[in-house]
């Protein structure tokens, strides 16, 4: 599947605000957006004029950002969440959310979703006891999700292990790091995802 490469720290500038790509890089004084806070390239500090259609647009863009979810994927997503029942900006982010690499990383296993994304890629993470290396791949109510047993004594997974309980964990998951366990005990609800995003914006684009 195809996925960005380029520079995450340019993302981050680009929607003037930390999205949190690089892990602890981002918590440091090295984060690139405390020393040049205005977008990349040789117009970043030009005044931009923020049209409605701009807004839309950079609020779809950082949400997609932030997941590491590309183009056409994210376009699936919305229109999967349109179909729901409920408010389609709701669902969508219960979307992202739900997603396995999103799960890793919520539950303090990984340092960023890019390092979570790459820990289930490499086979590491088991759904209900069958290896899953689908990042994208959903979880659902009473699912467990767990490192495999051969994997346990990986770097990774000892730093995570002993740094359990410096990053809070949301309330629809249990993380038990002394047996690298996850238990999703609910589906998340629009008051309990942190993430910074205008969801109506979004929708008020795709709406279009």
């Amino acid at each position: 599947m195809a996925r960005y490469t380029g520079a995450d720290c340019k993302r981050c500038r680009r929607e003037k605000q930390k999205l949190f790509l690089k892990g602890s890089k981002c918590e440091s004084a090295k984060c690139p957006i405390e020393i040049r806070p205005y977008p990349p390239g040789e117009h970043g500090r030009g005044r931009t004029k923020d049209s409605e259609y701009l807004l839309q647009k950079r609020e779809k863009q950082k949400a997609a950002r932030i997941y590491g979810v590309l183009e056409k994927q994210f376009r699936g997503y919305y229109n999967e969440a349109n179909r729901l029942q409920g408010k389609t900006g709701d669902n969508l982010l219960r979307i992202l959310e739900t997603r396995l690499d999103n799960v890793v990383y919520r539950a303090g296993f990984a340092k960023s979703r890019d390092h979570a994304r790459q820990l289930v890629r490499h086979g590491h993470i088991t759904v209900n006891g069958r290896k899953t290396d689908i990042p994208s791949a959903r979880v659902s109510v009473n699912d467990i999700v767990e490192v495999r047993e051969p994997s346990r004594n990986l770097t990774p997974f000892q730093v995570a292990a002993a740094e359990a309980g410096e990053k809070t964990v949301p309330a629809w998951l249990e993380s038990i790091p002394s047996k690298m366990r996850i238990l999703v005990h609910s589906l998340p609800e629009r008051q309990v995802i942190d993430t910074q995003v205008q969801e109506q914006l979004i929708v008020e684009l795709y709406s279009k």
